[in-house]
């Protein structure tokens, strides 16, 4: 990972959007500073699409989509994206699995959190369980103390062990079926919305993440950048940004947009 100063002038000049994740990205110890908040408004306001990429539940993306200075949010580490349509006021919701569909698997990840919690002591449903659609979130230090990293890795490969999907974020391990993740959603909301081609397009969006649940992205973009507590991954992400900022949290991202806006 080369520090944020390296990052080049062509390319930035060149980026037309951000997409970033949430949880220890543009928070700080679970906060959602003023000046990460403010840095998302800044870039919009700048002519920059801003998508925010996360794990974070469904009821929470209605209000991100909703009320935030955002063109759109892809929840659940792909399971969906919402979009808020300000002049028509229609919410537009585009999930991988149909109504039926997630509510059969609602009731298969009941059945396998309560194998996990049993199997893992200390471990406990996310409180945000509540207003998810289509994942399964244990907590492993958002509410409780935290885990060791064998005890995360347990919970990971018990998710496997029943055919989910699992990954590990910076404060939960989330579990799903299907092979989707927080990249094949984004690239279709990118298509579907904004007539984007990721594919052909990469190189114009960058990503800003901070835990292995965003390895894909940062293995997709080649300006994919990493808050300072990346780090803290270290020899568990399958795969790195290219950049990395100096500070962490939401100080790291309102690092990186300040260095973007003073380059365009």
């Amino acid at each position: 990972m080369r520090p944020l100063r390296d990052f080049p002038q062509e390319a930035r000049s060149a980026i037309r959007g951000v997409l970033c994740d949430i949880d220890d990205t543009l928070t700080t110890a679970g906060k959602l500073t003023a000046a990460a908040y403010s840095g998302i408004e800044l870039l919009q306001r700048a002519g920059l699409r801003v998508i925010p990429i996360t794990g974070r539940p469904a009821g929470w993306c209605d209000h991100i989509a909703r009320m935030w200075p955002v063109d759109g949010v892809v929840g659940e580490n792909g399971a969906f994206y919402f979009r808020y349509d300000h002049n028509r006021r229609v919410m537009e919701r585009r999930f991988v699995d149909d109504a039926a569909a997630r509510a059969r698997h609602r009731e298969s990840l009941t059945r396998i959190a309560a194998e996990i919690l049993e199997a893992v002591p200390g471990a406990a449903i996310a409180a945000d369980q509540y207003y998810r659609e289509a994942d399964l979130a244990i907590d492993y230090c958002e509410d409780v103390d935290r885990l060791p990293p064998e005890a995360v890795e347990r919970i990971a490969a018990l998710m496997q062990h029943h055919g989910l999907t699992a990954k590990v974020s910076s404060i939960h391990v989330n579990g799903w079926f299907g092979n989707y993740d927080k990249l094949t959603t984004t690239k279709r909301m990118m298509r579907e919305c904004l007539a984007v081609d990721l594919d052909a397009e990469r190189a114009a969006y960058m990503f800003v993440g901070d835990s292995p649940n965003d390895a894909p992205m940062f293995a997709y973009f080649p300006h994919a950048v990493g808050v300072a507590n990346v780090r803290d991954f270290h020899g568990r992400l399958a795969h790195v940004p290219a950049y990395v900022a100096e500070r962490r949290g939401g100080d790291g991202f309102r690092e990186v947009v300040d260095f973007l806006l003073a380059g365009m």
